[in-house]
């Protein structure tokens, strides 16, 4: 295919899948790598081109949502920090295991998860406070372990680590700016070897998710401040739904 004129169309995916993870915390990935795959554009490049355009797109995510005062500071250093470090040693540990043998186990976690939301909807049950003691506890290990699967599987930081704080009663709006702007700096830690080793023919790709994606954060920031919290959790519930069967179905494909 003749990437020169598809260029646009990199624009447009770049700006969906931003929009879709501005404003529910998860699915750049997810969105971006399936309409890639589509298009027919090899799997490794895609994989190169995502992950280092996803170093742009959460970095404009994040500030957006600090601008839109959506991120808890005292969460984000306690989630951004142990998912670096998961992060580093997921990466290293993908040269030495498969990553598709943690993909089942992610996905029924995530089901679960879903399953958790959207039965918290149905009770209409009034948001925690994010910085509780007990609460805060459990941020780091959510941190880490998001950040190493993130890195094992090709993506996933959004979709674990938001579902995983408001399956436990998190604020919708400080939890989903704070993973967003969180997930820059564990992006960041992954994906520097792809800024080297993205081959020039496929740049365009990368130019075109940034676009997209830089032009869609301010509206997800904005969404987010502005939507009722019951629908941004119904829709984290659904999509982590479709996330996890959509993965499922790749795996046993």
């Amino acid at each position: 295919m003749e990437l020169g004129n598809d260029f646009y169309w990199f624009i447009l995916i770049g700006l969906a899948a931003q929009l879709v993870d501005g404003a529910l915390g998860m699915a750049f990935g997810l969105v971006s790598t399936s309409v890639l795959l589509a298009m027919g554009l090899p799997p490794a490049s895609i994989s190169a081109a995502v992950h280092t355009a996803k170093v742009f797109t959460t970095g404009a995510s994040g500030g957006s949502h600090a601008l839109m005062g959506n991120v808890d500071r005292i969460l984000l250093l306690r989630l951004a920090v142990p998912g670096v470090i998961g992060g580093v040693i997921g990466a290293y540990a993908l040269t030495r295991v498969p990553g598709n043998l943690f993909r089942p186990v992610t996905c029924i976690y995530l089901l679960v998860l879903a399953a958790l939301i959207l039965r918290r909807v149905g009770r209409h049950r009034p948001p925690e406070v994010v910085s509780t003691a007990s609460h805060q506890r459990q941020v780091p290990a959510v941190g880490f372990f998001a950040g190493l699967l993130d890195a094992i599987g090709g993506g996933g930081w959004g979709s674990l680590s938001t579902a995983t704080l408001l399956a436990s009663g998190s604020k919708a709006r400080a939890t989903i700016g704070t993973v967003s702007l969180a997930e820059f700096a564990v992006t960041l830690a992954i994906s520097l070897t792809f800024v080297f080793t993205v081959r020039m023919e496929y740049a365009r790709i990368v130019a075109g998710l940034v676009i997209g994606g830089v032009l869609a954060a301010p509206v997800a920031a904005l969404l987010v401040k502005r939507l009722p919290e019951r629908i941004i959790l119904g829709s984290v519930g659904v999509l982590a739904l479709v996330v996890s069967a959509y993965q499922l179905v790749l795996f046993n494909a």
